[in-house]
C-alpha cells in the first residue's frame, strides 16, 4: 500500500485579493456567476491536492514557481515546504503580468 503525502494548500493574501477582485467584477453583472466562478477557481486549486505538480513551470522574473491554467486565469503557485504549497497570485490573462504586486522587486 501506498500512503498519499498530505500537502497542504495556503492561498497568499495577493491571491486571496485577487480572488475577490475577480468575483467583485463578474458579480456587477451576476452575483450567482460570481459565486460560480470562484467556486469553480477553488476546485481547480483544490485539484493541487492531488496533482501538485499539474500544469507547467513558471519562467517571469526568476520566480520558481508552475502555473495552473485555467479559463482565462493563471493561477501560480509554488512550494513554500515539502508538504505546503502556495497559490502566489491568481491572474487574468488579459492583464499584464508585469504589474502584478505577487512579482515586485520585493519578493
Amino acid at each position: 500500500m501506498v500512503k498519499r503525502r498530505s500537502v497542504r494548500i495556503e492561498i497568499l493574501p495577493t491571491a486571496k485579493k485577487d480572488l475577490q477582485e475577480i468575483v467583485d467584477f463578474i458579480a456587477q453583472g451576476s452575483r450567482k456567476y460570481a459565486r460560480l466562478e470562484k467556486q469553480l477557481i477553488i476546485n481547480a486549486i483544490s485539484q493541487l491536492l492531488d496533482f501538485p505538480n499539474l500544469g507547467k513551470p513558471f519562467g517571469y522574473r526568476s520566480v520558481d514557481a508552475r502555473q495552473l491554467i485555467f479559463k482565462n486565469y493563471l493561477i501560480i503557485y509554488r512550494y513554500k515546504t515539502e508538504y505546503v504549497l502556495e497559490i502566489l497570485t491568481i491572474h487574468h490573462h488579459a492583464r499584464s503580468i508585469t504589474n502584478n504586486p505577487a512579482f515586485t522587486d520585493e519578493d
